[in-house]
Order: structure tokens, then sequence, then C-alpha cells
């Protein structure tokens, strides 16, 4: 006689009893509620779904919102402000280019040109905006810029410049506006990346390791601010039609690496990518989705990812 099910061991009666067990062990897994470890890791409560398993929806409605955009004078930035203002946002934004922004802001919106690795514009760009609007509901940390170079060779003012820039800058745009928006119920913090901060590129070494402090940054900011109401959204472009690639400090990116981009998308592309990833409540907006099959090959396969950058980006040395 069979132990488990009472009838004799390799009879149908046996085996259609034990299936029957199995069943009912598998739904009672499905369907039992939470451990108490889970409820206080997800804050579960009856009726409600622990994250991840929620469906994603549209979480933030941006009309009437106040967008505050750095770097906002050409490429991605731009492509933000108008993306951001279809969706109805308030918008302002700053750059070095006074010219340029007013081009892009229209008349509606408000502008603070000046160098924001100078403390006193980053002030005066935050106070313009809430003097104006009331409210910041979204920070894009968009300014940045690039360094193209063998990381031995590079110039240290070169590297102190980009650093600067691309991290130090975020971080501070940050602690001025995360005390106004706790006092006002919460907002986002977008904070643009680069694909170049999921896998390191040879001859970019050092705008890698920014981009990854930025990304790393941007993921522990998001727990440290999360019941203020806080969210943090780390965007990783791939590479995107803009001129970007031509005003990097060290040089610009050799031809036949810009040629080789087959999956290049727009600079309206990646804002409109942004937006979505605002309006939904993304942890992080890697675009074109291809971009993932390379974060992918970093961690499965690192030693041939490592080759075939190396064959790319050393066969390009000294090219135009």
């Amino acid at each position: 006689m069979g132990r488990r099910s009472g009838f004799p061991a390799g009879s149908l009666r046996r085996r259609t009893a034990l299936r029957g067990r199995a069943r009912r062990g598998r739904f009672a897994a499905r369907t039992a509620k939470p451990g108490p470890a889970v409820r206080a890791c997800y804050h579960y409560r009856p009726g409600t779904r622990p994250p991840g398993s929620v469906r994603r929806t549209e979480i933030m409605k941006l009309e009437g919102k106040t967008v505050l955009i750095t770097g906002a004078s050409e490429g991605i930035g731009a492509a933000c402000v108008e993306a951001f203002r279809k969706r109805g946002a308030r918008i302002s934004v700053v750059a070095r280019s006074r010219e340029k922004l007013e081009r892009i802001a229209g008349a509606d919106g408000v502008i603070t040109a000046g160098d924001l690795t100078d403390p006193a514009v980053r002030a005066a760009c935050v106070a313009a905006t809430i003097g104006e609007f009331g409210s910041i509901d979204v920070l894009v940390n968009n300014a940045g810029i690039g360094l193209y170079s063998p990381s031995w060779q590079a110039d240290m003012e070169d590297i102190r410049r980009l650093m600067e820039l691309n991290f130090f800058v975020p971080v501070a745009m940050a602690q001025l506006v995360v005390p106004h928006m706790a006092r006002h119920g919460g907002g986002v913090i977008v904070n643009v990346g680069s694909i170049a901060g999921k896998v390191t590129l040879p001859w970019m070494t050092i705008y890698s390791a920014s981009k990854f402090a930025l990304g790393s940054w941007t993921d522990g900011l998001r727990l440290e601010l999360k019941d203020k109401g806080i969210h943090t959204i780390n965007v990783c472009p791939g590479y995107v039609k803009t001129g970007f690639q031509d005003h990097m400090l060290g040089g610009r990116v050799p031809g036949s690496i810009r040629r080789s981009k087959k999956f290049a998308i727009t600079a309206e592309q990646c804002a409109e990518a942004i937006v979505r990833g605002v309006e939904r409540g993304k942890r992080t907006v890697l675009t074109p989705a291809v971009g993932w099959a390379l974060v992918a090959a970093a961690r499965l396969l690192p030693g041939l990812l490592d080759w075939q950058l190396y064959r790319l980006y050393r066969g390009a040395e000294g090219s135009d």
C-alpha cells in the first residue's frame, strides 16, 4: 500500500490521488497570503499586491505640472522641452546659450542662462522656476559632456570638468529641489545617463565612469526618498543622433564608430521614452530597447563583449 495515498503502489487510483494532491498544493501556493517577511518588505495590505506583480499603468499626469530641464539648448534636452510641453507641462530651462533657450522655451517658459557648474546659476534657476510657477514637479538632469581619450592619457582638468558636470551638478541640483518637492508631496528626478553607464566603453572610460556613478547614485537616491514621495529614474540612451559626439573633450568620436551605430535613435525618440518613463513611474529607461541585449552580454558573455568592443574601438583609433 502507498503510505501517502492509501492505495496500492503503482495503481491507477494511487497515481490519480497523488496528482490531485499536487494540484491542490500548487493552488494553495498561488493563493496563500504573503508571510510576515514579505508583508514587512512590501508594506502588504489585504486586497493589495506586492510591487512587481502590479500591472504598469500611468501614475503621473503631466498636465499642469512644472518641469525643470537642464542642458535644454539642444539635443535631448531641447527635445524633452517639446515632449513635455505636448503633455501640457509648464517648462523651465537652463543652459549656457540664452539665444537658443529663447527659441526653444517660447514666451511662456522660464529661462535661466549660465554655466551650471556655478552654484549661483543653479540656485537662480530653481528660484526662478518656483517664483514663476510655485512648484517643481519634475527635474530632468540632462546637462553633460563627453570625453573621448584613453583614460591614461586624458588631461586631468578635462576629467575634473567632466565629473563636475556629469555627476556633481546633478547631485547639487537634487539637493536644491528635494526639500521643495518633499514639502509639496513629492516629485520625480530624472537623471540622463548613458548606455555607457551600463557597459564600459574603451576610449570613453572616464565618461563611462561618470555615468556609472550617476546611475548608482540614482538607484540609491530612490530608496532614500521613497518615504518623501519622490521617485528617481535612470535614463540610459544608446547612440542618439545629436551633435554630442562632435563636441567631446579630448576629440571627436571617429567617424568609423559613428557610422557603425545601426540602432541609433533621434533626440525626439529619446525624449518620448523619457516622458513615458515619467508617466509610468519606471526605474530605468534604456532606449533603444536593443540596449538590454548589450547589458545582458556584459553579464553573461563578458569575454566576448570585451573582444568585440576592443576590435571596434581599437580599429577606429586614429581614424576620422
